[in-house]
């Protein structure tokens, strides 16, 4: 499987296979992925180097996708709480959370993808919609926190598309207030 761009003819570029290793364990720290895999810190990902290989992933893709990993790593980092936990208790209060988390992914946007693959925006915001009825308790075939972890989404290259590490690391967080949805 390609998750980058692959650089022409002769020339060099990052060995493949030490690059999805990273990203491999990069997804499970954000919580996609198989936790079986080491966990990685954002300064992992900024000292991280690769060897060349003829005809491996174009640099430029794989260091903006590590740039945004990095974001999302520190972000996930400075979350002392997560989200789900901090749920308000009573039944009114919690329709009321509910109804700000449903507000809350109706506003979300991500960052364009440049310079390489980007998820599908139409993929992606087909299942924000169906995680807004779910939170809203609107729809007859509610999506589970399970199901969005599980996710996956076409990627789209040289045209628009969410910047992956975005949407992956939002919806990590949105599955957990899913799971509290169904309890």
């Amino acid at each position: 499987m390609n998750r980058f761009p692959r650089v022409m003819g002769m020339r060099s570029g990052y060995d493949p296979v030490e690059v999805d290793a990273l990203i491999g364990r990069i997804e499970s720290t954000l919580g996609r992925g198989p936790h079986t895999l080491d966990p990685v810190t954002a300064d992992d990902v900024r000292q991280a180097t690769f060897h060349s290989r003829r005809g491996g992933y174009l640099e430029t893709a794989v260091d903006f996708a590590l740039e945004a990993f990095v974001v999302a790593l520190e972000t996930q980092a400075k979350r002392p709480v997560r989200l789900a936990l901090a749920e308000p208790t009573g039944e009114m209060l919690r329709e009321e959370w509910f109804e700000t988390q449903a507000a809350r992914v109706e506003r979300v946007a991500f960052r364009p993808a440049r310079m390489g693959t980007g998820y599908n925006e139409d993929e992606v915001d087909a299942l924000l919609d169906r995680i807004v009825a779910t939170l809203r308790g609107t729809t007859d075939y509610p999506v589970t926190g399970k199901e969005v972890r599980e996710a996956r989404f076409s990627t789209v290259l040289f045209r628009a598309g969410y910047l992956i590490a975005d949407v992956d690391a939002f919806l990590a967080g949105i599955s957990d207030v899913l799971e509290q949805r169904r309890a």
